[in-house]
C-alpha cells in the first residue's frame, strides 16, 4: 500500500499557532511527509496570514477551514448561513491583500456551538428550541439555498469545496430524509469531496468498527482525535488516541481512501506523532474490527429505519392502520 495524502486539521487561536509555527521542525516534518494543513480561520488576522505565507513559500498545501466567532455557532449550519456567505467576501478580500495561496476551501457543517453548549450545561429548554426550529421548513430551505450559492461561489473562483461531515448524515441521505438536517441545522451539500470525521476516541471502545463502516463510502475518511480543539461538552477531556490507536486508525482507512484527514496538527506535534509518520510502514495490514463492525451496521440499520420513517410519515401511519385492522379482526375471528 502506498501512503495517502494526509491533511492535518487545525484550529488554534493566533498565539498559539504562531507559536506552533515557529519551530521550524513542523515545516520540514509537514515536508516530509509531503502532508498538507486545512488551517482553521479563527480569524482574518495579520499574523494568520504570514503562518498560510509560510506554508505556501514551503509548498505545502494550505486549505482555508471557514470558520465563524462562536457567537455565531462557530461551525457552519442553518442558522448562520447569511452569515457564512458574508464572511466568504471578507475571506477573499483578506486572501487578496495578503497575497495567499489556498489548495481548497473546507466548509465545517456541524450543529451550533451555542446550542452545544447549553445542552450540555443542563439548559433543557434548548430543546424547546431545536423542535420550533425543526418544524420551520423555511428555515431549512433558506440555509440550503444559501449554502448552494456558497458552493458555487467558491468553485466559480477556482477552489476545490470540501465539507467536513459527521458520519449520519450517509445515512440520512441514503434514505432520502432532512430530520438531522432540520433537528440540528446541518446541511447536505453537492461538494467535491467530504471528509467524514470519524474520531474514534470519541467512540471507545467501538470507534474502530465505525471507522470500517464508514470508511468505504467516504472520499476522506478524518481520524483523531489526537487532542486540541474547542471545548464543548468536556470532549477536550476525552483522551487522545495513542500512537497505537492513531495508527490503526491511518491503516483501516487507508484501505478506502487515498487522502485522509487528522484531526489535530497540534496533537500530533505534541505527542511527537508528526516526526513519527516519517518512517511509519504503511505496508502493515491492520486487524479488522469485526465484532465493532457488526455493532455499528446494526446501529446504522435501525438509524436508517428511523430516518426513512421520518421521510415516510404517512407510509408508517397506512402501515399501522393496516396491522392494527388485521389484528383486530383476528381478535373477532377467535371469540
Amino acid at each position: 500500500m502506498t501512503q495517502p495524502v494526509l491533511t492535518f486539521f487545525c484550529e488554534l487561536d493566533t498565539p498559539a499557532l504562531t507559536a506552533l509555527f515557529a519551530d521550524p521542525q513542523v515545516i520540514a516534518d509537514l515536508q516530509a511527509i509531503h502532508a498538507g494543513v486545512s488551517l482553521g480561520l479563527r480569524d482574518l488576522s495579520a499574523e494568520r496570514a504570514a503562518v498560510v505565507r509560510r506554508l505556501n513559500e514551503a509548498g505545502i498545501p494550505a486549505s482555508a477551514w471557514l470558520l465563524r466567532p462562536e457567537e455565531q455557532g462557530y461551525w457552519f449550519n442553518l442558522d448562520n448561513a447569511p452569515q457564512a456567505l458574508a464572511f466568504y467576501d471578507d475571506f477573499l478580500a483578506w486572501t487578496a491583500a495578503q497575497g495567499l495561496q489556498w489548495d481548497g476551501v473546507g466548509l465545517d457543517i456541524e450543529p451550533d456551538m451555542r446550542a452545544m453548549r447549553r445542552a450540555f450545561g443542563g439548559e433543557w429548554r434548548v430543546l424547546l428550541d431545536i423542535l420550533r426550529r425543526a418544524l420551520d421548513s423555511g428555515r431549512y430551505l433558506r440555509g440550503l439555498l444559501f449554502y448552494r450559492r456558497l458552493v458555487a461561489r467558491i468553485r466559480a473562483d477556482g477552489y476545490r469545496v470540501d465539507s467536513y461531515e459527521i458520519p449520519l448524515m450517509v445515512d440520512e441521505r441514503r434514505v432520502k430524509s432532512v430530520l438531522l438536517q432540520r433537528l440540528f441545522g446541518l446541511v447536505s451539500l453537492d461538494v467535491d469531496r467530504e471528509v467524514l470525521m470519524l474520531y474514534t476516541s470519541f467512540l471507545r471502545p467501538n470507534g474502530a468498527g465505525a471507522l470500517w463502516s464508514y470508511a468505504p463510502k467516504a472520499a476522506s475518511v478524518g481520524v483523531g482525535s489526537l487532542g486540541g480543539g474547542v471545548t464543548v461538552g468536556g470532549v477536550d477531556q476525552i483522551a487522545p488516541l495513542t500512537w497505537d490507536e492513531f495508527t490503526r486508525d491511518l491503516l483501516l482507512a487507508q484501505r478506502w481512501c487515498d487522502a485522509l484527514h487528522v484531526f489535530s496538527l497540534e496533537g500530533a506535534v505534541k505527542q511527537g506523532f508528526l516526526a513519527r509518520l516519517r518512517d511509519f510502514d504503511w505496508t502493515q495490514a491492520p486487524a479488522i474490527p469485526w465484532a465493532a463492525f457488526r455493532g455499528a451496521e446494526r446501529f446504522r440499520r435501525v438509524l436508517r429505519a428511523g430516518l426513512w420513517a421520518s421521510a415516510h410519515p404517512g407510509v408508517v401511519i397506512a402501515g399501522v392502520g393496516i396491522l392494527l385492522s388485521l389484528l383486530t379482526l383476528r381478535r373477532r375471528k377467535h371469540r
